[in-house]
């Protein structure tokens, strides 16, 4: 799977079901480990957002299916 199929799905956090919208980066070490994704959370109404970007290790994912991506940010 490429960095580009994972960015097309919403990231959806199992402990509230809150989606933390689609993964826009990732930092990776110099052994080419990923250490985590970035995610930017959706805009409401082409305007607000509803908070900033979001960090989460890849350990954090739980489930990645066809449309979404599971994550347990508790």
């Amino acid at each position: 799977m490429l960095l580009s199929d994972l960015q097309t799905k919403d990231i959806i956090n199992l402990k509230d079901g809150n989606n933390l919208g689609r993964i826009i980066d990732a930092k990776i070490d110099a052994t080419g480990k990923i250490l985590y994704f970035v995610s930017e959370q959706r805009k409401l109404m082409r305007k607000v957002t509803r908070g900033g970007d979001v960090s989460f290790d890849f350990e954090k994912i739980k489930k990645i299916g066809e449309d979404v991506i599971l994550v347990d940010l508790s």
